[in-house]
């Protein structure tokens, strides 16, 4: 299976989203991990420690490596986030909050 190609499904028309202010295109259905696994982005979090870099390790929400900030909400699953038109999502470092 080929990640960057729909299985077959017909998803509604693309829109939209952004990463760190760059646009990327997101189709109906997709979780904010798709999306960034479709635009090629594999990493989009550093840990607190050791800045390391942190993506989708089981993609059913329980490891929490995958968190990432959306539309101003950081510490968000995004293998369990639906991504909608015009979601500003942002690379987390560490927790997500100031200062940490």
């Amino acid at each position: 299976m080929n990640p960057l190609e729909p299985a077959g499904a017909e998803p509604g028309p693309a829109f939209t989203v952004t990463l760190d202010g760059r646009a990327i295109t997101a189709l109906p259905g997709q979780t904010v991990a798709a999306a960034l696994w479709t635009a090629g982005v594999i990493s989009w979090r550093t840990t607190r420690g050791s800045g390391r870099p942190r993506g989708v390790l089981c993609g059913i929400g329980v490891c929490f490596e995958c968190l990432v900030t959306v539309n101003d909400r950081p510490n968000q699953r995004a293998c369990l986030v639906p991504v909608r038109p015009g979601d500003a999502i942002r690379t987390q470092e560490g927790t997500g909050h100031d200062g940490c």
